[in-house]
């Protein structure tokens, strides 16, 4: 045997398309040639190879040419994920491994030069592609638990060179892995109950969750504004399994833990000096950002005008799309990107603007410049805009409690399940379809249409008004959104009253 050919896969992202290592022994000056667009990592595995072989106890084949061939030819490789089936390459194509001991087998991990067996970043993906090609998959032991999330795979874990060999030589085999389905998490320890007042913005985070809505809460410092935000993961569904599977994998592929986290809704909170790369995700080689690790989940951006306009631009076709396409020169990656946006501002620069404890000291200019940082086309995009004012002293000192998260959860279960016989959340519902449920007679269209003309609204504020509206209804169990809907849900576009000129700068609610 001259000629060995190994399945493995490549680390590109989400993607995991198949990769053939193909390893040629030849007459003519002895050495390691890799060919088919390898990396400086994927080159350095001719060292790693050859020690791990050598202090593993097999033979190197110094005495003949070694070519490697990566294929296809014009897919990058990188990462120390293909040290190991080079090194199996070598050895079928040495007769120290019979070939028909790989045939359905798909290996990947990186060696150390005293051939144990490191585990990789992106194992997760490899194993569900692999699933889905019906192959088994070999891989370091580290990678064993995540590999075996992908359901009815046949994992084989291995800690170093020798026992992969030993494995298929038939001499000592390897047990497929098997992983105890981990449990879905409990509800989060942060619970609503914990907010004195507020009940608007509550109002306002209990029909976030249940359409899937964006939202923005102003308001001075210290009002509640971020413990609201925290609390959303708590009233919303848990993931369905599939959900799961998606999350887990972008977080493998970013080299983050999962199964600590299996089942929990993302709750990604970024600071705001975050650059537009972190936000979105890219690099010279592409990888997911912080919209991709929300998604199915909660982006939480405090302090929002603070964040550079660019990189909040940045968001809006993710916003609409559900998924963020990076193109580089020579990559190109599209990573899921479907997330709810909750956002927090201070009114003015000093955040004291409105506030009844604090005189406001910033000039009307200052005051608009603030509030000019946030582009109408991306308030556009965020569908409930409510202020969070000053806690009274007697609210905030009151030892009554407010609802429970439990109690808030069930309410939007109900109201999601109503979405779910539509076929899609109603933030995402298409335009025809969201017309159609909400159904409006010709006075409330005319109605409607006064409003719009007199905040000025835009088109996709209209069909975000429409949306709330018909959230509002779900939850009110409603087959279609009323007149007082429709005012409640145009109430909730607070900062659009000031962008249509009808109201002076002096507070963000108007």
């Amino acid at each position: 045997m001259a000629l060995a050919i190994i399945t493995t896969r490549a680390g590109l992202g989400l993607e995991a398309p198949e990769v053939l290592v193909e390893v040629h022994l030849s007459n003519g000056l002895p050495g390691l040639t890799l060919v088919g667009l390898p990396e400086t990592a994927v080159r350095e595995s001719r060292e790693r190879v050859r020690s791990a072989l050598l202090n593993a106890g097999f033979e190197f084949p110094t005495t003949r040419r070694i070519t490697v061939n990566l294929a296809p030819a014009d897919l990058p490789k990188e990462g120390g994920r293909f040290d190991l089936p080079i090194a199996l390459g070598i050895l079928v194509a040495s007769e120290q491994v019979p070939l028909a001991a790989v045939e359905g087998l798909e290996c990947l991990g990186e060696l150390a030069l005293d051939g144990r067996l490191r585990p990789i970043n992106g194992a997760l993906p490899v194993a569900l592609a692999a699933q889905a090609a019906g192959h088994r998959l070999l891989l370091p032991a580290g990678n064993a638990d995540e590999a075996a999330l992908a359901g009815e795979l046949s994992v084989l874990p291995a800690e170093h060179l020798s026992q992969v060999v030993a494995h298929l030589l038939g001499r000592d085999s390897i047990a497929p892995h098997r992983l105890n389905k981990p449990a879905l998490p409990s509800l989060p320890s942060a619970d609503l109950a914990d907010v004195r007042g507020q009940h608007q913005a509550r109002r306002a985070l209990e029909v976030a969750a249940a359409g899937g809505h964006n939202l923005l809460f102003a308001g001075p410092p210290g009002t509640g504004k971020t413990m609201l935000a925290s609390r959303l993961p708590g009233i919303l569904p848990a993931l369905s399994h599939d959900e799961a599977l998606e999350v887990a994998a972008i977080r493998s592929v970013s080299g983050l833990g999962l199964l600590e986290r299996w089942g929990e809704r993302p709750f990604r909170s970024p600071h705001h000096t975050a650059s537009g790369v972190a936000l979105v995700g890219g690099g010279s080689k592409p990888r997911p950002g912080e919209i991709s690790l929300a998604h199915h989940g909660v982006l939480f951006l405090d302090e929002l005008p603070q964040f550079d306009r660019s990189v909040l631009e940045v968001l809006r076709e993710p916003l609409e799309s559900g998924r963020i396409h990076i193109a580089r020169a020579s990559h190109q990656r599209c990573f899921p990107a479907s997330f709810q946006l909750v956002a927090a501002m201070n009114p003015c620069p000093c955040g004291h603007l409105g506030d009844p404890r604090q005189t406001c000291i910033c000039t009307q200019a200052q005051i608009q410049r603030y509030q000019s940082r946030l582009s109408g086309p991306l308030l556009d995009r965020i569908d409930l805009q409510v202020e969070v004012p000053a806690i009274p002293p007697d609210q905030l000192t009151s030892p009554t409690i407010g609802e429970s998260s439990a109690a808030v959860r069930e309410r939007v279960l109900a109201a999601r399940r109503r979405q779910q016989a539509r076929g899609a959340l109603n933030a995402r519902l298409p335009g025809r379809e969201l017309e159609a449920a909400c159904a409006l007679s010709g006075d409330e269209r005319a109605w409607l249409a006064g409003v719009l003309t007199r905040l000025k609204l835009s088109a996709r504020a209209y069909h975000r008004v429409l949306r709330v509206a018909l959230t509002l209804a779900d939850l009110a169990g409603e087959r279609r959104p009323v007149r007082a809907q429709l005012m409640e849900a145009i109430g909730y576009r607070q900062l659009d009253r000031l962008r249509g000129g009808n109201e002076k700068p002096r507070a963000v609610a108007g």
